[in-house]
């Protein structure tokens, strides 16, 4: 099990520059707004060759005007009780407040090794404020500036002598990642949250609830792999705040590191322009894909509903032709579960290969029974088929006129490969060589 560390403090003190800071990334979404942050976001961390998990959470508040403030503080408690070391972010600048002392008394109720971070230490002056932190009770005070990394040496050095043992390089880096996406509000954190069977992600009316790209590791079905809920993705014209902006950056981020992508559509809208911008990203990226139908049961149903919104899907997103589509209601917890079990079956499609004598063997006849077309009098021969290595299942077909077969016989080769093996769900690429 991995080391956990975790990052608290009240709003705007800068716990999410700091964890981009110790990560290296820029995962967390940054802004002088007060609770950017709501859901809980996971990052990895390296020091002198110990290995952590360090968490970044919302403000916690108590009394404000803001809709998720009760939800954000249950985020908070989750990510205390599973860290080994926290770090209570103080703001050095402003100097301590009422909220702080009340914070401090809140972390003692843990009984957790907590370390005060008195972050925006920009200057050395600023730095020598940091002592009237001692006034909490909490132990030592690291004056840092995590916006210039200044003190955060010595803030990782105390960390480490704290925690339990050297832990493992990335230790989930390994594991399948699948993605869930969508326009807001289409039940995406929902499916997350009855996955995991409790509040992972904060869920809400409200579009745009999720900023952040949020990752959960989920045990199931024999396997283990990476779920990361996303923001919901509108169209550009429709994002006007930078905070939007962001958190559909790293939604498009999080299917960009993917490898299967669930995309949820709202079943009582029907599959919109946005819809099939996400499934051709999805695809022109070459990532595995299931389309999720939530919200079923709110649609009224005859014995063909089914169908023929299938029908519609398929032909809005022609020519990809390929992705499962099942109908789910989250809030019913309906087939929600053979999503899941569908996108692993899409992964393991995803790492399909193939022999080349295999290949050659079912698509040589294929190749015969319907020739490409001859163009300017020349004939075109295929000679042999072979998988080559590409992020989905790719193949080269060499030939004497590669230049000149079209994108039809394209299709028609692509249509009998997934005849003759499982590629559900998986894009092709298919490429023409000369012999």
């Amino acid at each position: 099990m991995s080391n956990i560390v975790a990052i608290v403090g009240r709003p705007n003190v800068g716990k999410s520059t700091l964890f981009n800071r110790l990560t290296q990334t820029r995962s967390a979404i940054m802004d002088n707004t007060s609770g950017v942050t709501r859901d809980r976001l996971y990052g990895q961390v390296e020091w002198v060759g110990h290995f952590f998990t360090i968490i970044d959470t919302g403000g916690y508040v108590v009394g404000s005007e803001d809709t998720f403030e009760d939800a954000i503080r249950s985020q908070v408690a989750i990510a205390i009780e599973e860290a080994d070391v926290v770090l209570f972010v103080v703001d050095c600048a402003l100097g301590i407040t009422d909220m702080d002392k009340e914070f401090a008394l809140v972390l003692r109720r843990y009984k957790k090794k907590v370390i005060i971070t008195a972050n925006k230490a920009d200057e050395p002056s600023q730095g020598f404020n940091a002592s009237e932190f001692y006034e909490l009770g909490l132990g030592d005070v690291y004056p840092i500036s995590a916006a210039n990394g200044s003190g955060s040496g010595e803030l990782l050095d105390e960390v480490v002598k704290h925690l339990p043992t050297e832990g493992v390089e990335d230790p989930y880096g390994h594991l399948p990642k699948i993605a869930i996406l969508g326009r807001p509000n289409a039940g995406k954190s929902s499916l997350l949250n009855v996955l995991v069977g409790k509040e992972r992600s904060i869920v809400t009316d409200i579009a745009g609830t999720t900023r952040d790209s949020v990752d959960t590791i989920y045990k199931g079905y024999g396997n283990e792999f990476v779920l990361t809920d996303t923001a919901g993705i509108r169209r550009k014209s429709r994002v006007n705040e930078d905070l939007e902006f962001y958190s559909v950056l790293r939604s498009v981020r999080a299917l960009e590191n993917s490898d299967v992508c669930i995309v949820v559509l709202d079943a009582s809208r029907g599959i919109e322009a946005q819809d099939v911008s996400i499934i051709s990203l999805a695809h022109s990226k070459g990532k595995g894909m299931v389309i999720m139908v939530n919200k079923w049961d709110l649609v009224e149903k005859d014995t063909n509903s089914a169908k023929k919104f299938t029908d519609l899907i398929y032909e809005k997103i022609a020519p990809i032709a390929y992705p499962p589509i099942i109908f789910t209601s989250v809030l019913e917890k309906q087939r929600i579960f053979q999503v899941i079990e569908k996108a692993i079956e899409v992964y393991e499609c995803r790492k399909t290969k193939i022999p080349t004598s295999k290949l050659n063997q079912k698509m040589l006849p294929e190749v015969e029974y319907h020739k490409p077309p001859t163009v300017k009098g020349k004939y075109i021969k295929i000679k042999y088929i072979t998988q080559i290595p590409g992020s989905c299942p790719t193949f080269a077909y060499f030939c004497n006129l590669p230049q000149y077969i079209p994108d039809s016989y394209k299709r028609y080769l692509e249509n009998k490969m997934r005849t003759h093996f499982n590629f559900e769900g998986v894009p092709l690429q298919i490429f023409f060589r000369k012999k």
